[in-house]
């Protein structure tokens, strides 16, 4: 096992089209690492660089204590799984999972002994003998990950494994991943565009979007401390609501104000102002913080008037899509119940789930000319 450093790495391509913008990462010894963002966020290329398949503009790579850049990728004991498995047709599971250790001219005992103990903690020992086009897409993933395991590498490399899966294999495999590192304690980076997969199999989960980390951070701590507002949005399923309005103090009082509502915040601070009297911010609030109150439609202090459009039902829970008076439109994820569509609601909401963005995210993140960021973790900076 070894660590992975990236120290300002970078992807540029022809006309300066930028993949990767100076990427510092530190990924431990036997830490599962997920990298997760929208496509094109420059994720898939960081790891094809970490295995050797892409060039390096700038910056270095380190496995272990070893510089890399320059290193052939059989030469640096690392094994990658494909989205599309990438196995040999007209060969068996037997010999596609034993194909790396035949070419490393390892004795046939060896060979077989590795290969079986691959497939027993896989329940592959069944279907040794068949090709891949007799197995199911669950299956042949499971043969591309045996071959990962008994080549025994310093680090697992997984570029989107379960894209071509259904939703019910989809979990299996992921349990699967989450106990095979757990057994194995490999260095793993894994990339993927769900945020399921990242909250769920990841010590560590690094958000990217336009070749740049936005954060990372253990999963509980992104998903209750976003650093700025397109890491509040990205993740959560269905995403976060965001509120344009302003920031303002009345009453001895700090308030959210967007058109006719009114959100008190008690916990906010002076200096978000920054001298202002009505400091442009935008609010965020995650479906499931909301509480439906179908007995009244009014704004006040704590809650927000709507009115339902459409009931998505999910089992337990249900999904209900909701428009204020002035057009903007909710999200909230409710406990199942009867409602009825085109009903007036109040939608109550505690001050501690609202989150506070600076506007007009754009840009470097390190920039001072850089928006978006979370209030409570950053604080308001200067326009420019």
């Amino acid at each position: 096992m070894a660590s992975v450093t990236l120290e300002k790495i970078s992807k540029i391509y022809p006309d300066d089209i930028y993949a990767v913008r100076d990427l510092d990462l530190e990924i431990h010894d036997g830490e599962f690492l997920v990298l997760v963002g929208p496509s094109g966020c420059g994720k898939s290329t960081t790891l094809r660089m970490v295995a050797g398949l892409e060039t390096i503009s700038s910056g270095t790579l380190r496995i272990g204590d070893r510089v890399v850049n320059e290193v052939h990728p059989r030469d640096r004991d690392i094994a990658m799984v494909f989205q599309n498995y990438a196995l040999y047709p007209h060969m068996t599971v037997f010999q596609n999972m034993g194909f790396a250790l035949k070419m490393r001219k390892t004795p046939k005992e060896e060979i077989n002994r590795q290969v079986r103990e691959a497939a027993a903690m896989l329940g592959l020992e069944s279907l040794l003998d068949r090709k891949p086009k007799a197995l199911s897409g669950g299956q042949r993933q499971r043969v591309a990950l045996g071959r990962a395991i008994v080549r025994k590498p310093s680090v697992f490399l997984f570029d989107e494994p379960l894209s071509n899966l259904d939703a019910k294999l989809r979990v299996e495999t992921r349990a699967e991943i989450k106990r095979l590192h757990r057994e194995l304690k490999t260095t793993t980076i894994y990339v993927t565009h769900d945020q399921e997969e990242a909250m769920t199999l990841g010590d560590r989960v690094v958000v990217m979007c336009d070749g740049w980390k936005r954060q990372a951070d253990s999963p509980l701590n992104i998903y209750q401390k976003p650093a700025d507002r397109f890491v509040a949005g990205f993740l959560g399923m269905p995403p976060m609501n965001f509120f344009e309005g302003h920031l303002e103090s009345a009453d001895d009082n700090f308030w959210f104000v967007s058109g006719e509502v009114r959100l008190k915040l008690p916990d906010a601070q002076p200096e978000w102002l920054q001298g202002e009297q009505r400091r442009p911010v935008v609010a965020g609030i995650r479906p499931e913080a909301f509480d439906l109150n179908q007995d009244e439609a009014t704004n006040t202090a704590c809650g927000i008037s709507a009115t339902v459009q459409v009931v998505e039902p999910l089992g337990s829970m249900m999904d209900v899509y909701l428009q204020r008076p002035a057009g903007e439109r909710i999200v909230c994820r409710v406990p199942a119940a009867e409602l009825e569509e085109s009903r007036r609601v109040t939608l109550q909401i505690s001050s501690e789930d609202i989150y506070l963005f600076e506007p007009n995210e754009q840009g470097d993140p390190r920039s001072p000319t850089y928006y978006g960021q979370n209030l409570a973790t950053g604080g308001l900076r200067q326009l420019v």
